[in-house]
């Protein structure tokens, strides 16, 4: 066999935000996915099974205006989160599971990303909740980056492998982990090489980018880099050889967010997306 189409895959880590935002996107995933993991960093986020189910009605009237413009959408299936919080109770994660519309939750280092700021402060702070997932088998969805000022930005993810995933990995040895939109070496090694149950998402278009490009053709130039401005070179071509390998824990996301519009009329569009491969 020489090629391999995909005729509808799934979307693994979406950003669809809400109101006119989401209108103005979920069509735009819906017509070429199947399904897709939808990320709950709202504002305020979505904690609660209650809230899950309630932005899943506003995705699926959202999806209803997208199928009349345009009959290609039809059939797309959102697939719910939870967002995970210090206060996140284990009552709150066996109705998850129960619910059969919320498939994962998200931990956000508090501070460490958009809309993070109700995110984990510690994963003491959290033990209730995993112990929950890992008894109901839902899955962990891991922004992986340590918020510390001391921490050389280029050197969080590295450094949250050692000081929070693995000693985490060792408390809860059979929770499902997928370590999302890896950008280093150290992450791409660490999950090939790992046993047990993770898993981790490589963002496509952060195998076309990498650190440098945020000094090409100005600072101040508005530039689609996202977390792959973290990435170093070798590790893109690391990413890159573990990508094209098709390693059974590395699968590739698409990473769709809605934005605010870009303050340089003429930078690239305020919705930065990359392919997918995972069927």
């Amino acid at each position: 066999m020489d090629t391999l189409t995909l005729i509808r895959p799934d979307d693994w880590h979406l950003h669809l935000r809400d109101g006119a935002a989401l209108e103005a996107v979920v069509g735009a995933t819906a017509r070429q996915f199947a399904r897709a993991i939808v990320m709950p960093n709202l504002k305020p986020p979505v904690t609660t099974v209650a809230q899950a189910m309630a932005y899943r009605e506003r995705i699926l009237a959202a999806l209803g205006k997208a199928v009349v413009a345009d009959p290609a959408c039809a059939g797309f299936e959102p697939l719910m989160t939870l967002y995970l919080t210090d206060r996140t109770a284990p009552d709150e994660i066996v109705r998850a599971r129960a619910s059969g519309q919320v498939h994962a939750v998200k931990l956000y280092p508090a501070g460490a990303t958009t809309n993070s700021d109700a995110g984990v402060s510690s994963v003491a702070a959290v033990h209730p909740a995993l112990e929950a997932m890992q008894r109901e088998g839902l899955p962990l969805l891991i922004h992986g980056e340590v918020v510390d000022a001391s921490v050389d930005i280029f050197d969080r993810e590295a450094v949250f492998i050692e000081t929070v995933l693995e000693p985490l990995r060792r408390d809860f040895p059979a929770l499902r982990i997928v370590f999302e939109h890896i950008t280093t070496r150290e992450a791409a090694q660490y999950v090939a090489q790992a046993s047990g149950p993770i898993a981790a998402t490589i963002t496509a278009h952060h195998l076309l980018y990498e650190r440098n490009a945020l000094f090409i053709g100005g600072r101040d130039r508005n530039h689609p880099t996202d977390r792959a401005s973290e990435t170093r070179p070798g590790a893109r071509r690391h990413k890159a050889r573990r990508a094209r390998r098709a390693h059974p824990r590395l699968p590739w996301h698409r990473c769709r967010r809605a934005r605010q519009p870009a303050r340089n009329p003429t930078a690239t569009p305020s919705h930065r997306w990359s392919l997918c491969r995972h069927a």
